[in-house]
């Protein structure tokens, strides 16, 4: 009876990470009417209603709320501590996907860091074409680019991303009379991601940077590529002006490849992180990229 009781509040305690009782069901590889069925069991047994179903899907109820907040970190340390304690030399192996500017720039130069920390997980990344496609689950966890707020309401937020212009020292040099005079985004061709998300134009982040600037010049002119990195390094190959995403950039402005004479922006987007396969080895993943952010920061 007691073993029941506490498979039923680890139970309530997955489903309050989700808006609704078929994500959480996806994520327990149930049907939602199973999850319903357990979730009504285990109320019955407590006494109280832990959820409140509206149209929109599920929230947690005040004892609800109480009962998550007072078990759900005694739960996780258990968890972790039998992981720990079980570690073998059998790799653990997590499917990751993200997108390839994300990948090459941001990801694999930080790699070794956690392969020194949790040797025994293998991080099997995908790098997707242009766009991370999250409504085809087959991935464990994944981190896509989009605005804030995001499409889904269980994607946790990794990191917030800063626009800033950059190109190279020739190109400026090239240039300089006209940013003298005002006349700088008249003359100069720019460098644009084209697909930052799914469903945004096409010129979308040159838009959004000239008007936060209160600027007015033609954003839809220029070259477009379907990667970020591609057009940082058509800026740095002196062929324009790109937009760079300040977490894409790695030494290119220390070591004088990259020119950068405007402040950053905040792009009022970011990388969030989807999970669907929430297990131990996950979340040490997903607690090292947290840790990563914040380095980023200081």
């Amino acid at each position: 009876m007691k073993s029941a009781l506490l498979h039923g509040v680890h139970l309530i305690c997955i489903v309050s990470r989700h808006a609704s009782l078929t994500s959480a069901a996806r994520e327990l590889n149930l049907t939602t009417g199973a999850v319903s069925q357990q979730l009504q069991a285990i109320e019955e047994r407590l006494g109280f209603s832990v959820f409140e179903r509206h149209a929109r899907g599920i929230r947690l109820t005040d004892l609800g709320q109480k009962l998550v907040d007072s078990v759900s970190h005694h739960l996780l340390a258990i968890e972790e501590n039998v992981y720990q304690l079980t570690r073998v030399s059998d790799s653990q192996q997590i499917r990751l996907k993200l997108t390839p500017s994300l990948a090459f720039k941001w990801l694999v130069p930080r790699l070794e860091d956690f392969q020194k920390q949790y040797p025994e997980i293998q991080i099997h990344t995908f790098a997707e074409g242009a766009l991370v496609d999250s409504d085809n689950r087959n991935f464990d966890v994944a981190i896509d680019y989009g605005p804030i707020p995001y499409k889904l309401t269980e994607a946790e937020l990794l990191m917030e991303e800063c626009l800033v212009p950059v190109m190279s020292p020739s190109y400026l040099s090239k240039h300089h009379a006209t940013l003298e005079a005002g006349l700088f985004w008249q003359s100069v061709t720019l460098l644009h991601d084209a697909m930052p998300w799914q469903g945004a134009p096409k010129d979308y982040e040159w838009l959004y940077w000239a008007s936060q600037q209160q600027l007015d010049f033609n954003t839809q002119q220029g070259h477009f590529f379907n990667r970020t990195d591609m057009a940082m390094s058509a800026a740095e190959a002196g062929v324009g002006v790109a937009l760079a995403r300040t977490a894409l950039l790695g030494d290119e402005i220390n070591q004088g490849r990259l020119v950068a004479p405007f402040e950053p922006i905040k792009a009022n987007a970011g990388y969030f992180i989807i999970t669907h396969v929430d297990n131990p080895p996950t979340r040490l993943f997903k607690q090292w990229l947290r840790q990563q952010s914040v380095i980023d920061k200081s």
